[in-house]
């Protein structure tokens, strides 16, 4: 039936925290991002109001923790109005049904992200011979069964806009996924990445547990097209954002921001693609 829902087979608790998780920061008085075990969660609207999204859906079985923070920032039996979805890896829909059957909410995500998201077609399997930290070496063990939503996605608006986030724009950054997306409000340059780049070395367990800030491309275990990644980098880049909310790492914002993603886009080949993956035939160069 279409309002069926179901996780992949694979789908299980993945034993990785950070020092970051639990922790959330108000960036702007309409941004709030929250670190739930390795992956950020990002609450956009006033928190006064009852009009505000869900970015993302965090890890596997951590439905009651996204719940319980966005009662805290919203008060007690607040709901999304929607969760917008900046691409379908585990990490990123990890608790999504449950929210969707405890909130009654739409989800949206970019049409070339759907398939993924109904049960359709598989992402392609981690990579963990790529070079970079025990994470890597970890991500033959994560979840990768589709998911499926049933009739309970639906596609972005064609036009760029993105529902309930009347400012935002979305984007399509592929490369990491087909259907990919960042999120940007050109009033402020606020700008939510999901993984077209991250600001933690995302293969290195030291760095994720510690968090310590790199900027750097998306995950390279679970990236199959890195010259698009390399041109989703561009397009965000020139976009010149005041502010960055990744999926993973903290915050970034200002002149730390400007120069490390300059150096990121200047630098793709040597900073995020890897040296051999299965992924790799030829290291793209520009």
């Amino acid at each position: 039936m279409e309002n069926e829902m179901s996780y992949g087979k694979d789908y299980k608790y993945v034993p990785s925290t950070s020092v970051a998780s639990g922790n959330g920061i108000e960036l702007l008085p309409d941004i709030y991002t929250h670190t739930i075990q390795i992956v950020n969660i990002c609450l956009v609207g006033d928190p006064k109001t009852e009009d505000f999204v869900l970015i993302d859906a965090g890890m596997p079985l951590s439905a009651d923790k996204i719940i319980s923070v966005v009662e805290k920032r919203f008060g007690p039996n607040s709901r999304p109005k929607a969760i917008i979805l900046t691409h379908g890896h585990f990490d990123h829909v990890g608790a999504i049904i449950e929210l969707i059957e405890h909130w009654k909410i739409p989800v949206y995500a970019h049409e070339l992200e759907i398939p993924y998201l109904t049960g359709e077609m598989k992402y392609p399997e981690p990579d963990p011979s790529v070079e970079g930290g025990l994470i890597a070496k970890m991500s033959a063990l994560f979840p990768n069964e589709p998911i499926n939503l049933g009739g309970h996605v639906e596609k972005l608006p064609e036009n760029g806009e993105v529902p309930f986030m009347a400012d935002f724009k979305w984007l399509h950054t592929p490369g990491h996924t087909p259907g990919h997306v960042s999120l940007f409000r050109e009033s402020d340059r606020s700008l939510i990445v999901g993984d077209a780049f991250v600001t933690v070395k995302q293969e290195s367990l030291y760095s994720v547990l510690t968090q310590e800030q790199e900027i750097s491309g998306p995950p390279r275990y679970l990236t199959p097209d890195w010259e698009t990644s390399w041109e989703s980098v561009k397009l965000l880049e020139e976009l010149h954002p005041s502010i960055a909310v990744t999926g993973h790492g903290l915050p970034m914002n200002g002149e730390e921001l400007s120069k490390n993603l300059k150096n990121l886009v200047a630098n793709f080949d040597q900073i995020a693609i890897p040296d051999h993956g299965k992924y790799i035939s030829e290291k793209p160069k520009h």
